[in-house]
């Protein structure tokens, strides 16, 4: 399965320029950083070699855990009660992350965010994308999910309900999507291609290339 996944082409939203400033996290990461260089606890090297290990990480994995849920039901309940069991099931390490599982269906949608900072199952889905980190992002999806999802030009009906989900540093979510239909007959790497990031987290849905 190729990890060469395209997210570009999802509609988001435009965010605005003060955003992109420097946030106290970023800082403070930063100053955290040169002390521990300078105290000699870390070299610049050995910090760099673990970016490099974070940035290759990409939401294959978590595509791969959804195709396979949607084809072994016994797979999927694994996964509903225990994301984080689930994905070392696969060979894929999690580092002791805690993953919970909330599934899409015809009733529920699931959205994640994380109204603090930026949590996020990394060792699943990879970084995650720039405007989950915007205070735009984290406040509105909270007050008025159904109006966020439809600027990433996700509708979901009235009589369908939105659940969101609150990711801390103890705890992160996955979701999973609901199988498209017309996917009858393909395999479980064809199905995994279907699936993107912002599937994963709920800001849109599943749709057939």
């Amino acid at each position: 399965m190729s990890d060469n996944h395209d997210h570009d082409k999802t509609p988001h939203p435009t965010l605005p320029d003060a955003d992109k400033e420097v946030s106290p996290y970023q800082k403070l990461e930063g100053a955290i950083r040169e002390l521990l260089i300078e105290k000699g606890i870390f070299t610049a090297e050995e910090i760099r070699q673990t970016i490099d290990i974070l940035d290759s990480r990409t939401p294959a994995k978590g595509a791969k855990m959804v195709a396979h849920a949607w084809l072994n039901p016994d797979y999927k309940a694994r996964m509903l009660k225990d994301g984080a069991a689930a994905a070392v099931e696969l060979g894929i390490p999690m580092d002791g992350t805690h993953i919970v599982v909330v599934e899409n269906t015809p009733e529920v949608h699931n959205l994640i965010v994380c109204t603090l900072c930026s949590c996020y199952p990394r060792p699943i889905l990879g970084l995650p994308p720039e405007w989950y980190k915007y205070e735009w992002y984290r406040k509105r999806a909270v007050r008025e999910p159904r109006a966020v999802l439809k600027e990433f030009g996700t509708i979901i009906p009235d009589n369908v309900t939105i659940r969101v989900h609150d990711s801390t540093a103890d705890m992160r979510y996955l979701v999973l999507p609901m199988r498209p239909k017309g996917t009858e007959n393909y395999s479980e790497e064809e199905l995994a291609a279907l699936v993107t990031r912002d599937c994963m987290i709920g800001v849109t849905e599943v749709k057939v290339k």
